[in-house]
């Protein structure tokens, strides 16, 4: 889905930036231009970038566990 209809960004985008090793909003703005024009897209593309670092985070502390 689109997140930002300004700079054609979606959701899958920002996944995408998120898994080549982005972190921040600053970072995400960088890379796509979101929310650099209305802002309406600010707090959905940071909503979907915490979900992702989150996921990851989650992801990197099972594979600890399952490890040791």
């Amino acid at each position: 889905m689109y997140v930002c209809l300004c700079k054609g960004v979606t959701d899958t985008a920002i996944k995408q930036h998120v898994a080549a090793g982005v972190d921040s909003m600053r970072e995400l703005k960088a890379c796509t231009g979101v929310g650099s024009q209305c802002g309406q897209c600010t707090c959905q593309a940071n909503q979907i970038l915490h979900n992702e670092l989150v996921l990851q985070h989650q992801c990197a502390s099972d594979l600890a566990v399952s490890v040791a």
